[in-house]
């Protein structure tokens, strides 16, 4: 039985906690300059996996933010999985040397798909989330990449499978249309893919912005749900979610 867990979600540019609306940087609200503070925060009201985005090394790998990143997952003393740009093999083996539980691969396992499963079998699939940003058009999931900038011919489902003969274990699945939105999660997406591929833990992200948004997804089969922007701005605390998650 897979335990399904609440996963709160944090964005840093150069070492505060952000939120990019729609991916945009131009459109950047800063809510702290303490992630350490942050997370420990969502840790004691009962979260076991936090999931963290560089978005200085996404934009301009030169910054990458891994030493800060090791030093909030040594303080907090728990299971990280961070994401942002994570192009090439070094990048993957700084993040699991300071600690990262798992590697958050977005475009680059689109755009490069013999290179990650390298990666998938030399450190292991269970190290590895792919990150899969979904654009519907005309019922197809075709995933977008490069910051939502492009969208490629490529369906969900295809990556899925192609990913499924290298072991793949975790896939974060955003609908674009209702990332940062505070709108509600696509349910019918999540239950589909879900129902599709049993095998995979499928964590949701975007548009949860209520405790109903998450009892919404209760029944859909995600492994995890991802939430960010709604925790920042007091919506509702971590452990609210939890007991909403766990309780119904």
């Amino acid at each position: 039985m897979k335990t399904s867990q609440i996963i709160p979600a944090l964005d840093l540019i150069d070492g505060k906690i952000v939120r990019l609306h729609q991916g945009d940087y131009a459109k950047q609200t800063t809510y702290s300059d303490n992630p350490i503070e942050q997370f420990a925060h969502y840790i004691n009201q009962g979260a076991k996996q936090l999931h963290l985005v560089d978005l200085t090394g996404a934009k301009d790998p030169s910054k990458r933010q891994t030493a800060l990143i090791g030093k909030i997952i040594q303080a907090t003393q728990s299971q990280v999985q961070v994401g942002g740009g994570i192009r090439t093999e070094k990048y993957v083996a700084d993040l699991l040397a300071v600690g990262a539980s798992r590697v958050v691969i977005g475009s680059t396992a689109v755009t490069d798909p013999h290179m990650v499963q390298g990666w998938f079998e030399k450190y292991g699939a269970e190290k590895f989330v792919l990150a899969l940003d979904v654009r519907i058009e005309n019922g197809q999931k075709l995933v977008a990449i490069k910051g939502w900038q492009e969208t490629s011919s490529l369906t969900l489902e295809n990556l899925v499978e192609n990913y499924r003969t290298f072991g793949l274990q975790h896939v974060l699945c955003t609908d674009i249309s209702r990332d940062g939105t505070l709108a509600g999660s696509n349910v019918a997406l999540y239950q589909e893919i879900c129902q599709q591929f049993p095998q995979v833990d499928f964590q949701s992200s975007g548009g949860i912005g209520s405790l109903a948004d998450i009892e919404a997804l209760k029944g859909s089969g995600v492994a995890g749900v991802i939430v960010g922007r709604a925790l920042l701005e007091g919506k509702f605390t971590v452990s609210e979610a939890i007991e909403c998650w766990q309780n119904g």
